[in-house]
């Protein structure tokens, strides 16, 4: 490794990683003893390692519903009917490829693993987006034959060029969305747009069973310590526990509370098929005589295995955890304040459910709470009470296994970002303390600050 440069204060990085005993026990076992020790294509596709024979069973039919096409009613294959009438894909794979992430369509490409959500200024009575009058909260491309979709979307990029205070150069996109042959006219004046690709959904059961109370334990809604850092939950309803308000953990707002109403919200959303949480179809403007699968189409049975696969992917484990490179770049990490938001341990709790998952030091960097990330990033589409320049801290886990998963290291909530560097510049808000301290790095220290991502 080449000898890293020096920061303020005179202290070689590594030496004081080093001396710092930057390295701690079972650091390499990102999800304890749920880890899974694969690096592979398949590194976000394993069930936990400590996984039972029986709930292994369940993992594996809820797995073979998740990457199956469902198709039009009536059909033959009743378990996986009910397609639509209006879509973004026709299965939970298509956007969520082998688990991983999915990317933003390059210019002039179709909008595939990526959607677009739709609201306009206000609040429902729980508190949710208002829905955009014609098109409803998300713009659906796809739709099942003899039905007109609702029209097409397609991004474009401008290019801005900037440069660290080294003078080495870097490259930021800004992008902007089209919308055309529109089926129900023209989109509301006040229309709030945002585009969301699709996460990678290894390690959510881990994260389901943080306790509240250590979620809470990082708020700062005030920011009484003056850090510049405020983090606060997303206060949304659990449709299981009658609508009450619980803290939000998945989506890119936090706006779901658990993984079975976020699986049942992107039956709904994303593919047009109801459950037993979301009974209602999601119908074009005027309606349709296209058959329904069933009430709901997605029996309860389907949904449980569906949310017990997502329960059961494990975290991979981290490589690379002892080289000096990724202990200083680890240090780097926290120096400039990253660690405040991508928090690197949590601890869950008590999960009957599924006890493999209970009582696990898990290193997730995140802290599952909303953070201002500045205009820049802003979709200014408030989601229950997010606002709209806020987003939940993604977890940092697996980021390093991205590229080998799903084939791109596309970053943030659209994609815009190519790479780590990018996701750090594009940080406002919040996060701009950070980034800045991130443009005064040497080159050597960002190899280095990089290198401890690639080991995540």
């Amino acid at each position: 490794m080449s000898r890293l440069g020096k920061r303020k204060g005179g202290c070689c990085l590594v030496i004081l990683a080093l001396a710092a005993g930057m390295v701690s026990a079972g650091e390499e076992h990102s999800g304890g003893a749920t880890t899974v020790f694969e690096s592979g294509p398949s590194a976000f596709a394993r069930p936990l390692a400590n996984i039972s024979r029986e709930l292994r069973r369940e993992h594996s039919v809820g797995n073979s519903f998740f990457n199956q096409n469902w198709v039009a009613a009536p059909s033959s294959t009743e378990a996986r009917d009910g397609l639509g009438p209006i879509f973004n894909a026709r299965s939970c794979s298509a956007c969520h490829v082998k688990d991983g992430r999915g990317r933003p369509p390059e210019q002039g490409e179709a909008i595939f693993t990526m959607v677009l959500r739709l609201s306009i200024p206000g609040r429902r009575a729980d508190g949710g987006p208002v829905p955009e009058p014609n098109y409803g909260l998300q713009f659906h491309p796809r739709s099942l034959p003899g039905i007109v979709p609702e029209g097409w979307a397609a991004v474009s990029y401008e290019e801005e060029h900037v440069a660290m205070k080294d003078g080495a150069p870097f490259s930021l996109r800004t992008p902007s969305y089209e919308f055309g042959s529109l089926r129900h006219g023209p989109m509301h004046s006040e229309v709030r747009l945002s585009p969301r690709v699709a996460p990678a959904v290894h390690g959510m059961g881990l994260l389901e069973a943080v306790p509240a109370a250590v979620i809470l334990a990082h708020a700062d809604p005030d920011d009484a310590d003056g850090d510049g850092i405020s983090g606060r939950p997303n206060l949304v309803p659990d449709l299981a526990a009658g609508g009450a308000k619980v803290i939000g953990r998945f989506g890119w707002k936090a706006n779901e509370p658990t993984v079975r109403q976020q699986t049942a919200g992107a039956f709904q959303s994303d593919l047009g098929i109801t459950t037993d949480l979301f009974p209602d179809e999601i119908l074009p403007k005027g309606g349709t005589t296209a058959p329904s699968g069933g009430q709901p189409e997605a029996d309860t049975k389907v949904l449980d295995r569906v949310t017990t696969y997502l329960l059961t992917l494990a975290p991979p484990a981290r490589r690379n955890w002892k080289e000096p490179q990724v202990i200083a770049g680890k240090e780097i990490f926290s120096q400039i304040g990253c660690a405040k938001c991508h928090f690197p341990e949590l601890k869950t709790g008590e999960y009957p459910a599924v006890p493999e998952l209970e009582h696990q030091n898990i290193r997730p960097y995140t802290d599952l709470l909303l953070h201002d990330m500045g205009e820049q990033l802003a979709d200014g589409r408030e989601d229950y009470e997010a606002g709209g320049t806020e987003w939940r801290t993604p977890p940092l886990w697996g980021i390093g296994l991205q590229e080998v998963v799903s084939g791109h290291l596309h970053l943030l909530h659209d994609g815009r970002a190519r790479g780590f560097a990018e996701a750090i510049l594009w940080h406002g808000g919040e996060g701009e303390a950070s980034r800045e301290a991130f443009t005064e790095l040497n080159h050597e220290e960002r190899e280095a600050l990089f290198a401890f991502l690639w080991s995540l």
